[in-house]
Protein backbone atom coordinates (compact mmCIF):
# COMPACT_ATOMS: atom_id res chain seq x y z
CA UNK A 1 0.00 0.00 0.00
CA UNK A 2 2.58 2.58 1.07
CA UNK A 3 4.23 1.26 -2.24
CA UNK A 4 1.66 2.31 -4.16
CA UNK A 5 0.94 5.96 -1.94
CA UNK A 6 4.72 6.64 -3.21
CA UNK A 7 4.26 5.95 -6.38
CA UNK A 8 1.18 7.79 -7.03
CA UNK A 9 2.72 10.59 -5.24
CA UNK A 10 5.74 10.80 -7.73
CA UNK A 11 3.19 10.68 -10.76
CA UNK A 12 1.59 13.57 -9.28
CA UNK A 13 4.74 15.34 -8.84
CA UNK A 14 5.88 14.98 -11.89
CA UNK A 15 2.68 16.07 -13.60
CA UNK A 16 2.99 19.29 -11.54
CA UNK A 17 6.94 20.13 -12.93
CA UNK A 18 5.59 19.33 -16.44
CA UNK A 19 3.01 22.45 -16.01
CA UNK A 20 5.58 24.16 -14.46
CA UNK A 21 8.04 23.39 -17.25
CA UNK A 22 4.88 24.67 -19.33
CA UNK A 23 5.81 28.59 -18.46
CA UNK A 24 9.18 27.78 -20.51
CA UNK A 25 8.04 26.03 -23.41
CA UNK A 26 4.67 23.90 -25.16
CA UNK A 27 3.79 20.60 -23.63
CA UNK A 28 4.33 19.02 -26.64
CA UNK A 29 8.45 20.03 -26.51
CA UNK A 30 8.62 18.97 -22.74
CA UNK A 31 6.99 15.62 -23.05
CA UNK A 32 9.71 14.72 -25.98
CA UNK A 33 12.69 15.53 -24.53
CA UNK A 34 11.14 13.97 -21.51
CA UNK A 35 9.81 10.63 -23.71
CA UNK A 36 13.76 10.96 -24.81
CA UNK A 37 15.34 11.08 -21.40
CA UNK A 38 13.29 8.40 -20.06
CA UNK A 39 14.06 6.17 -22.77
CA UNK A 40 17.91 6.50 -22.13
CA UNK A 41 19.01 3.72 -19.45
CA UNK A 42 19.83 5.01 -16.04
CA UNK A 43 23.37 5.52 -16.26
CA UNK A 44 23.68 7.18 -19.12
CA UNK A 45 21.08 10.33 -18.89
CA UNK A 46 23.60 13.33 -18.25
CA UNK A 47 26.89 14.13 -16.37
CA UNK A 48 26.63 17.48 -15.20
CA UNK A 49 30.35 19.42 -14.41
CA UNK A 50 30.07 21.89 -11.70
CA UNK A 51 32.63 24.24 -10.90
CA UNK A 52 34.06 25.89 -7.89
CA UNK A 53 32.27 29.24 -8.86
CA UNK A 54 28.46 27.81 -8.75
CA UNK A 55 29.65 26.26 -4.91
CA UNK A 56 30.43 29.76 -3.92
CA UNK A 57 27.70 32.06 -5.67
CA UNK A 58 24.24 29.39 -7.08
CA UNK A 59 24.09 26.39 -4.06
CA UNK A 60 20.68 27.13 -4.11
CA UNK A 61 20.55 27.18 -7.84
CA UNK A 62 22.12 24.18 -8.12
CA UNK A 63 20.70 21.99 -5.83
CA UNK A 64 16.94 23.11 -6.77
CA UNK A 65 17.84 22.51 -10.22
CA UNK A 66 18.94 19.09 -9.48
CA UNK A 67 15.96 18.58 -7.29
CA UNK A 68 13.94 19.14 -10.72
CA UNK A 69 15.19 16.72 -12.54
CA UNK A 70 15.39 14.01 -10.13
CA UNK A 71 11.46 14.82 -9.39
CA UNK A 72 10.57 14.19 -13.35
CA UNK A 73 12.44 10.72 -13.03
CA UNK A 74 15.78 11.50 -14.32
CA UNK A 75 19.10 10.89 -11.91
CA UNK A 76 22.26 13.04 -13.41
CA UNK A 77 25.85 12.02 -12.19
CA UNK A 78 27.58 15.20 -10.73
CA UNK A 79 30.79 16.09 -10.51
CA UNK A 80 32.84 18.74 -9.24
CA UNK A 81 35.95 21.03 -8.79
CA UNK A 82 36.69 23.93 -6.32
CA UNK A 83 38.99 26.22 -7.45
CA UNK A 84 38.28 28.87 -6.32
CA UNK A 85 37.28 27.64 -2.35
CA UNK A 86 40.99 25.46 -2.85
CA UNK A 87 42.67 29.02 -3.52
CA UNK A 88 41.20 30.40 -0.35
CA UNK A 89 41.58 28.02 2.01
CA UNK A 90 45.52 27.37 0.63
CA UNK A 91 46.39 31.34 1.28
CA UNK A 92 44.00 31.54 4.96
CA UNK A 93 46.65 28.03 5.70
CA UNK A 94 49.74 30.04 4.31
CA UNK A 95 50.59 26.91 2.43
CA UNK A 96 52.18 28.27 -0.81
CA UNK A 97 50.11 28.14 -4.13
CA UNK A 98 52.15 27.70 -7.06
CA UNK A 99 51.41 26.97 -10.59
CA UNK A 100 53.31 25.88 -13.44
CA UNK A 101 52.15 25.93 -17.52
CA UNK A 102 48.49 27.12 -15.75
CA UNK A 103 48.59 24.03 -13.49
CA UNK A 104 48.54 24.33 -9.82
CA UNK A 105 51.64 22.39 -8.54
CA UNK A 106 50.53 19.81 -5.91
CA UNK A 107 52.82 19.80 -2.73
CA UNK A 108 52.03 17.43 0.14
CA UNK A 109 50.94 20.21 2.00
CA UNK A 110 48.64 21.34 -0.92
CA UNK A 111 46.86 18.02 -1.59
CA UNK A 112 46.29 17.75 2.26
CA UNK A 113 44.05 21.11 2.14
CA UNK A 114 42.77 20.14 -1.32
CA UNK A 115 41.49 17.03 0.24
CA UNK A 116 39.83 18.64 3.22
CA UNK A 117 38.18 21.30 0.52
CA UNK A 118 36.71 18.74 -1.55
CA UNK A 119 35.25 16.83 0.96
CA UNK A 120 33.39 20.05 2.51
CA UNK A 121 31.98 21.02 -0.73
CA UNK A 122 30.78 17.38 -1.64
CA UNK A 123 29.11 16.98 1.30
CA UNK A 124 27.73 20.38 0.96
CA UNK A 125 26.30 19.80 -2.23
CA UNK A 126 24.95 16.38 -0.88
CA UNK A 127 23.38 18.24 2.43
CA UNK A 128 21.89 20.70 -0.33
CA UNK A 129 19.99 17.75 -1.83
CA UNK A 130 18.86 16.11 1.41
CA UNK A 131 17.05 19.08 2.51
CA UNK A 132 15.42 19.06 -0.60
CA UNK A 133 14.40 15.17 0.23
CA UNK A 134 16.44 14.24 -2.76
CA UNK A 135 18.40 11.34 -2.30
CA UNK A 136 22.83 11.52 -3.07
CA UNK A 137 26.02 10.14 -2.46
CA UNK A 138 29.01 11.92 -1.75
CA UNK A 139 31.94 9.96 -3.71
CA UNK A 140 35.24 11.86 -3.00
CA UNK A 141 37.59 8.82 -4.11
CA UNK A 142 38.17 5.10 -5.62
CA UNK A 143 36.53 6.69 -9.23
CA UNK A 144 39.03 8.18 -11.56
CA UNK A 145 41.97 5.76 -11.57
CA UNK A 146 45.04 7.96 -12.52
CA UNK A 147 48.80 7.95 -12.89
CA UNK A 148 51.33 11.00 -11.82
CA UNK A 149 51.83 13.55 -14.36
CA UNK A 150 55.23 12.91 -16.31
CA UNK A 151 56.31 16.31 -15.33
CA UNK A 152 57.46 15.84 -11.95
CA UNK A 153 57.70 19.54 -11.06
CA UNK A 154 53.69 19.48 -10.69
CA UNK A 155 54.06 17.19 -7.89
CA UNK A 156 51.03 14.89 -7.11
CA UNK A 157 48.89 16.13 -9.81
CA UNK A 158 47.34 13.19 -11.70
CA UNK A 159 46.31 12.46 -15.28
CA UNK A 160 43.15 10.17 -15.72
CA UNK A 161 43.64 6.60 -17.16
CA UNK A 162 40.55 4.75 -16.50
CA UNK A 163 37.31 5.12 -14.25
CA UNK A 164 35.93 2.23 -11.81
CA UNK A 165 32.22 2.69 -11.72
CA UNK A 166 31.39 0.49 -9.01
CA UNK A 167 30.43 3.26 -6.42
CA UNK A 168 28.69 5.43 -8.95
CA UNK A 169 26.32 2.51 -10.24
CA UNK A 170 25.54 1.19 -6.68
CA UNK A 171 24.66 4.83 -6.09
CA UNK A 172 22.27 5.16 -9.33
CA UNK A 173 21.03 1.62 -8.51
CA UNK A 174 19.56 2.90 -5.00
CA UNK A 175 17.85 5.87 -6.78
CA UNK A 176 20.82 8.31 -5.39
CA UNK A 177 22.60 11.53 -7.19
CA UNK A 178 26.28 9.98 -7.19
CA UNK A 179 28.26 13.34 -6.46
CA UNK A 180 32.27 12.89 -7.30
CA UNK A 181 34.92 15.24 -5.96
CA UNK A 182 38.05 15.00 -8.10
CA UNK A 183 40.51 13.26 -6.47
CA UNK A 184 42.20 10.59 -8.28
CA UNK A 185 44.03 7.27 -7.19
CA UNK A 186 47.11 5.42 -8.45
CA UNK A 187 47.62 2.10 -8.69
CA UNK A 188 49.68 2.04 -5.29
CA UNK A 189 46.82 3.64 -3.42
CA UNK A 190 48.05 7.45 -3.92
CA UNK A 191 45.52 9.78 -3.92
CA UNK A 192 46.40 12.73 -6.87
CA UNK A 193 44.79 16.34 -7.50
CA UNK A 194 43.15 16.16 -10.97
CA UNK A 195 41.85 18.57 -13.25
CA UNK A 196 37.80 18.69 -12.74
CA UNK A 197 37.38 19.15 -16.45
CA UNK A 198 39.72 16.18 -17.28
CA UNK A 199 37.59 13.91 -14.80
CA UNK A 200 34.59 15.20 -16.55
CA UNK A 201 35.75 14.10 -19.92
CA UNK A 202 36.97 10.94 -18.99
CA UNK A 203 33.60 9.93 -17.05
CA UNK A 204 31.78 10.99 -20.34
CA UNK A 205 33.78 8.90 -22.29
CA UNK A 206 32.86 6.40 -19.96
CA UNK A 207 29.23 6.44 -19.74
CA UNK A 208 28.33 8.03 -22.91
CA UNK A 209 25.30 9.78 -21.28
CA UNK A 210 22.88 11.42 -23.53
CA UNK A 211 23.64 14.85 -22.05
CA UNK A 212 26.68 16.61 -21.20
CA UNK A 213 26.42 19.64 -18.84
CA UNK A 214 28.84 22.00 -17.74
CA UNK A 215 27.56 24.92 -15.18
CA UNK A 216 28.91 27.90 -14.96
CA UNK A 217 28.59 31.49 -14.12
CA UNK A 218 27.97 33.67 -17.66
CA UNK A 219 25.60 30.68 -18.50
CA UNK A 220 26.60 30.14 -22.27
CA UNK A 221 29.49 31.15 -24.56
CA UNK A 222 29.28 34.86 -25.59
CA UNK A 223 29.42 36.42 -28.38
CA UNK A 224 31.02 39.61 -29.28
CA UNK A 225 28.17 41.27 -27.69
CA UNK A 226 28.18 39.68 -24.66
CA UNK A 227 24.93 37.82 -25.43
CA UNK A 228 24.81 33.58 -25.11
CA UNK A 229 25.33 32.19 -28.54
CA UNK A 230 21.80 29.49 -28.10
CA UNK A 231 23.90 26.86 -30.66
CA UNK A 232 27.59 26.04 -31.72
CA UNK A 233 27.53 22.84 -34.55
CA UNK A 234 31.38 22.46 -34.58
CA UNK A 235 31.03 20.99 -37.58
CA UNK A 236 30.48 24.52 -39.54
CA UNK A 237 31.28 26.41 -36.57
CA UNK A 238 34.46 25.78 -34.94
CA UNK A 239 37.33 27.31 -37.44
CA UNK A 240 35.49 30.44 -37.79
CA UNK A 241 34.68 31.02 -33.68
CA UNK A 242 38.66 30.09 -33.34
CA UNK A 243 39.93 33.21 -35.15
CA UNK A 244 37.69 35.47 -33.30
CA UNK A 245 39.80 37.93 -31.15
CA UNK A 246 36.55 38.54 -29.20
CA UNK A 247 35.91 34.72 -27.94
CA UNK A 248 37.36 35.09 -24.48
CA UNK A 249 40.56 32.94 -23.55
CA UNK A 250 38.65 30.41 -21.17
CA UNK A 251 35.75 30.09 -23.38
CA UNK A 252 37.89 29.08 -26.06
CA UNK A 253 39.51 26.95 -23.75
CA UNK A 254 36.18 25.30 -22.73
CA UNK A 255 35.23 25.14 -26.47
CA UNK A 256 38.53 23.57 -27.51
CA UNK A 257 38.11 20.83 -24.91
CA UNK A 258 34.55 19.83 -25.87
CA UNK A 259 35.77 19.99 -29.97
CA UNK A 260 37.87 17.17 -28.40
CA UNK A 261 35.70 15.49 -26.47
CA UNK A 262 33.00 15.00 -28.89
CA UNK A 263 35.11 14.20 -31.70
CA UNK A 264 35.92 10.40 -29.70
CA UNK A 265 31.97 9.80 -29.07
CA UNK A 266 28.68 9.05 -30.83
CA UNK A 267 27.19 11.96 -32.84
CA UNK A 268 23.85 11.90 -30.64
CA UNK A 269 26.02 13.15 -28.05
CA UNK A 270 25.72 16.93 -26.99
CA UNK A 271 27.05 19.23 -25.04
CA UNK A 272 25.14 22.21 -22.87
CA UNK A 273 26.83 24.98 -20.81
CA UNK A 274 23.91 26.70 -19.37
CA UNK A 275 23.25 28.58 -15.22
CA UNK A 276 21.80 26.71 -12.67
CA UNK A 277 18.75 28.03 -12.77
CA UNK A 278 18.44 27.88 -16.51
CA UNK A 279 18.89 24.36 -15.90
CA UNK A 280 15.24 23.16 -16.70
CA UNK A 281 14.91 25.27 -19.65
CA UNK A 282 17.70 24.21 -21.28
CA UNK A 283 17.34 20.50 -21.45
CA UNK A 284 13.36 20.76 -22.01
CA UNK A 285 12.36 23.34 -24.47
CA UNK A 286 13.90 23.38 -27.96
CA UNK A 287 14.52 27.42 -27.59
CA UNK A 288 16.94 26.66 -24.41
CA UNK A 289 18.87 28.73 -22.28
CA UNK A 290 22.62 28.14 -22.59
CA UNK A 291 24.61 27.23 -25.14
CA UNK A 292 24.40 23.84 -26.71
CA UNK A 293 27.07 22.30 -28.71
CA UNK A 294 26.98 19.12 -30.67
CA UNK A 295 29.21 17.84 -33.25
CA UNK A 296 26.92 18.58 -36.21
CA UNK A 297 26.16 17.78 -39.41
CA UNK A 298 27.43 19.02 -42.74
CA UNK A 299 24.84 21.63 -44.11
CA UNK A 300 25.10 21.03 -48.24
CA UNK A 301 24.36 23.94 -50.40
CA UNK A 302 22.80 22.46 -53.64
CA UNK A 303 21.95 25.33 -56.82
CA UNK A 304 19.86 23.42 -58.96
CA UNK A 305 17.31 20.98 -57.83
CA UNK A 306 18.72 17.80 -59.85
CA UNK A 307 21.23 16.91 -57.26
CA UNK A 308 18.40 17.31 -54.28
CA UNK A 309 16.85 13.88 -52.94
CA UNK A 310 13.26 15.44 -53.86
CA UNK A 311 11.65 12.89 -52.21
CA UNK A 312 13.33 13.15 -48.88
CA UNK A 313 12.97 17.21 -49.09
CA UNK A 314 8.95 16.63 -49.94
CA UNK A 315 8.99 14.16 -46.31
CA UNK A 316 11.35 17.23 -44.95
CA UNK A 317 8.71 19.60 -45.38
CA UNK A 318 5.32 17.65 -45.33
CA UNK A 319 6.28 16.33 -42.03
CA UNK A 320 7.44 19.53 -40.38
CA UNK A 321 4.38 21.55 -41.82
CA UNK A 322 1.57 18.55 -41.35
CA UNK A 323 0.51 19.13 -44.63
CA UNK A 324 1.02 18.04 -48.37
CA UNK A 325 3.45 20.00 -50.76
CA UNK A 326 2.36 20.73 -54.01
CA UNK A 327 3.02 17.68 -56.62
CA UNK A 328 4.53 20.72 -58.91
CA UNK A 329 6.49 22.56 -56.12
CA UNK A 330 10.13 21.74 -58.09
CA UNK A 331 9.23 22.41 -60.74
CA UNK A 332 7.62 25.68 -60.33
CA UNK A 333 9.99 27.01 -57.99
CA UNK A 334 13.06 28.91 -59.25
CA UNK A 335 15.86 27.50 -56.81
CA UNK A 336 18.60 29.73 -55.98
CA UNK A 337 20.25 28.04 -53.16
CA UNK A 338 19.04 24.76 -50.82
CA UNK A 339 20.64 24.38 -47.58
CA UNK A 340 20.26 20.96 -46.50
CA UNK A 341 21.65 18.96 -43.36
CA UNK A 342 23.70 15.26 -44.43
CA UNK A 343 20.46 13.43 -42.70
CA UNK A 344 17.73 15.22 -44.61
CA UNK A 345 16.36 16.20 -41.18
CA UNK A 346 17.21 20.27 -41.54
CA UNK A 347 16.78 22.58 -44.74
CA UNK A 348 16.09 25.41 -46.25
CA UNK A 349 14.90 26.50 -49.59
CA UNK A 350 15.77 29.87 -51.29
CA UNK A 351 14.34 31.54 -54.25
CA UNK A 352 15.22 35.08 -55.47
CA UNK A 353 12.21 37.07 -55.82
CA UNK A 354 11.83 41.51 -56.53
CA UNK A 355 15.30 41.70 -56.48
CA UNK A 356 16.38 40.24 -53.15
CA UNK A 357 17.07 36.69 -51.86
CA UNK A 358 13.75 34.73 -50.71
CA UNK A 359 13.60 32.18 -47.69
CA UNK A 360 10.80 30.50 -49.42
CA UNK A 361 10.71 27.61 -47.07
CA UNK A 362 12.49 26.30 -43.80
CA UNK A 363 12.12 23.03 -41.95
CA UNK A 364 13.10 20.90 -39.15
CA UNK A 365 12.07 17.66 -38.16
CA UNK A 366 10.79 16.65 -34.48
CA UNK A 367 13.68 14.62 -33.46
CA UNK A 368 16.29 17.39 -34.37
CA UNK A 369 14.61 19.72 -32.78
CA UNK A 370 16.76 20.80 -29.77
CA UNK A 371 19.97 19.85 -31.52
CA UNK A 372 21.15 22.86 -32.68
CA UNK A 373 20.36 21.43 -36.42
CA UNK A 374 18.04 24.13 -37.48
CA UNK A 375 20.74 27.24 -36.14
CA UNK A 376 23.73 25.59 -38.17
CA UNK A 377 21.18 25.53 -41.32
CA UNK A 378 20.41 29.11 -40.42
CA UNK A 379 23.84 30.36 -39.85
CA UNK A 380 25.30 28.85 -43.21
CA UNK A 381 22.68 31.03 -44.97
CA UNK A 382 23.37 34.46 -43.41
CA UNK A 383 27.02 33.52 -44.94
CA UNK A 384 25.49 33.55 -48.35
CA UNK A 385 22.66 35.94 -48.06
CA UNK A 386 23.76 39.10 -47.01
CA UNK A 387 20.17 40.11 -47.33
CA UNK A 388 16.89 38.26 -46.83
CA UNK A 389 13.30 37.91 -46.33
CA UNK A 390 10.53 35.84 -45.79
CA UNK A 391 7.05 35.24 -44.60
CA UNK A 392 4.86 33.25 -41.58
CA UNK A 393 1.76 32.35 -40.92
CA UNK A 394 1.10 35.05 -37.77
CA UNK A 395 0.37 31.98 -35.42
CA UNK A 396 3.42 29.90 -37.00
CA UNK A 397 5.19 28.47 -33.70
CA UNK A 398 8.46 29.13 -35.12
CA UNK A 399 7.90 33.25 -34.98
CA UNK A 400 9.92 34.03 -31.87
CA UNK A 401 12.97 32.07 -33.70
CA UNK A 402 12.18 34.43 -36.87
CA UNK A 403 12.12 37.49 -34.30
CA UNK A 404 15.80 36.14 -32.99
CA UNK A 405 17.03 35.87 -36.78
CA UNK A 406 15.78 38.96 -37.71
CA UNK A 407 16.18 42.98 -38.18
CA UNK A 408 12.18 43.45 -38.90
CA UNK A 409 9.22 42.70 -38.62
CA UNK A 410 5.88 43.63 -40.69
CA UNK A 411 2.76 41.99 -38.71
CA UNK A 412 -0.34 41.38 -40.90
CA UNK A 413 -3.36 39.98 -40.14
CA UNK A 414 -2.64 36.43 -41.57
CA UNK A 415 0.90 36.57 -42.69
CA UNK A 416 4.48 38.21 -41.19
CA UNK A 417 7.12 39.60 -42.81
CA UNK A 418 10.59 39.40 -41.36
CA UNK A 419 14.11 40.30 -43.12
CA UNK A 420 17.28 41.04 -42.40
CA UNK A 421 19.72 43.25 -44.12
CA UNK A 422 19.97 46.08 -45.92
CA UNK A 423 16.61 46.81 -47.74
CA UNK A 424 15.72 50.28 -48.89
CA UNK A 425 12.39 51.27 -46.56
CA UNK A 426 10.59 52.45 -49.64
CA UNK A 427 10.72 48.60 -51.06
CA UNK A 428 9.39 47.09 -47.75
CA UNK A 429 6.27 47.46 -48.98
CA UNK A 430 6.32 46.43 -52.50
CA UNK A 431 8.17 42.64 -50.92
CA UNK A 432 4.99 42.46 -48.15
CA UNK A 433 2.50 42.96 -51.12
CA UNK A 434 4.32 40.42 -53.44
CA UNK A 435 4.30 37.81 -50.56
CA UNK A 436 0.84 38.37 -49.66
CA UNK A 437 -0.22 37.56 -53.12
CA UNK A 438 2.32 34.36 -53.44
CA UNK A 439 0.42 31.30 -53.15
CA UNK A 440 0.53 28.53 -50.86
CA UNK A 441 1.98 25.82 -51.66
CA UNK A 442 1.73 23.50 -48.69
CA UNK A 443 -1.67 22.39 -47.95
CA UNK A 444 -3.73 20.94 -44.91
CA UNK A 445 -7.56 19.85 -45.09
CA UNK A 446 -7.90 22.10 -48.14
CA UNK A 447 -6.82 24.86 -46.13
CA UNK A 448 -3.11 26.81 -47.19
CA UNK A 449 -0.89 26.86 -44.40
CA UNK A 450 2.85 28.01 -45.88
CA UNK A 451 4.01 30.04 -48.58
Amino acid sequence: MNHQLNEQFKQSTRTTIIQLLSQFGSQREIQLYLERFSDVERSRFAVIKVGGAIFRDQMDALASALAFLYRVGLVPIVVHGGGPQLDEALRFSGVPNRRHNGLRQTTPEVLRVARRVFRQLNQQLVSALQLLDVPARGITNGVFIAERNADARLGLVGQVTGVDDQSVMAALNTNNIPVLATLGESDSGQILNINADEAAQHLVRHFEPYKVVFLTGPGGILDEHGDIIPAISLTTDFENLMQQDWLHSGMRLKLEQIHQLLNNLPASISVSITAPDQLPTELFTHKGSGTLVRLGEQIQRHTNWQTVDQQRLREILETSFSGQLSDDYFARTPLLAAYISESYRAAAVITHEQGYAKLDKFAVTDDARGEGLGGAVWNVIRQHHPVLYWRARRHNPINQFYIRQADGLYKGSDWHMFWYGDIATAQLGELYNHLQASPATIIRDQESIDG
